[in-house]
């Protein structure tokens, strides 16, 4: 841990922005700081200012503003599986909350830490896409508005600015769609994902697919939606030799995009298995 740490916990948004507009390339901000504190034994994270933003109230709530859901940056992981509104128009993201590490840590975490941190295997981020959620960031120098797909550069590589927080997402939301949220693991719990997927689907009065969002994570540098997938399966009647024809082209994009590693003869079986094992409902 570095020598020089301060803390630092502003009481208003705009203390905080104050504060990163001196001295954001020095600070790490954290809210839940699940990562941050281990990152800071390990010596992985190097910073002067640990910048305490969880008591901000700019941060916090999960409301329907007309058509939109919006969902605070500083929201935990628990406060989104107990959700009400979540439970009614994001299915996909409550479930994703409630498979999050553990119940301690779920009661800490926040939303908006999973996705700055830039895990390709943050398991909010596949349920965000679905949604095409929209990051709100804020600074001194004003607000600007992006795709929750585009927060991810990279592994671990976030599109944030230093002088810049997130304040919130805004969802499009969905009610009575068929949603879901499942991963891969090395054990049931208390595991990093290795593979994870989100979708929202819906069929026609004659059975056919008329709307389908799907997002792939863990799998490929970052989450990411699969509109080829999507594409596949729009206008057709679901069923088993669709759907298994559909998680070969799944898989194929995974390659094309990651390219063959040695764990691919692996992950192209467990990607076909995993989108049947969600998409099977449908039939």
């Amino acid at each position: 841990m570095c020598a020089a740490l301060a803390y630092v916990r502003p009481e208003k948004l705009d203390e905080a922005l104050e504060f990163l507009e001196e001295h954001g390339g020095e600070t790490a901000v954290v809210a839940g700081g699940t990562d941050a504190m281990v990152d800071l034994r390990s010596g992985a994270l190097q910073t002067g200012y640990l910048l305490d933003v969880s008591r901000l109230s700019e941060l916090k709530g999960i409301a329907i503003h007309g058509d939109e859901l919006w969902v605070g940056a500083g929201v935990t992981l628990s406060e989104i599986y107990s959700s009400e509104t979540l439970a009614r128009f994001a299915p996909a993201l409550q479930k994703a909350a409630f498979t999050f590490g553990s119940k301690q840590i779920r009661n800490t975490a926040t939303i908006g830490g999973n996705v700055v941190n830039a895990s390709p295997s943050a398991d909010t981020m596949p349920p965000l896409i679905i949604h095409e959620a929209r990051v709100v960031l804020v600074s001194s120098n004003g607000e600007r508005t992006v795709p929750v797909e585009a927060m991810s550069t990279g592994p671990y590589k976030s599109s944030i600015h230093p002088d810049e927080v997130i304040t919130r997402f805004i969802l499009k939301p969905y009610k009575g769609m068929f949603a879901d949220f499942q991963k891969i693991a090395r054990r049931k719990a208390l595991a990093i994902s290795r593979m994870s997927m989100a979708v929202m689907a819906e069929k026609d009065e004659t059975g056919k697919i008329m709307f389908m969002r799907l997002a792939l994570g863990s799998s490929t540098p970052t989450p990411r939606r699969m509109e080829d997938v999507e594409a596949f399966l729009l206008g057709n009647r679901p069923d088993r030799a669709l759907l298994w024809e559909a998680g070969q082209v799944l898989a194929e994009k995974m390659v094309e995009i990651t390219g063959r590693r040695p764990s691919t003869v692996y992950k192209e079986k467990a990607a076909q298995g995993l989108f049947m094992r969600m998409l099977y409902p449908l039939v």
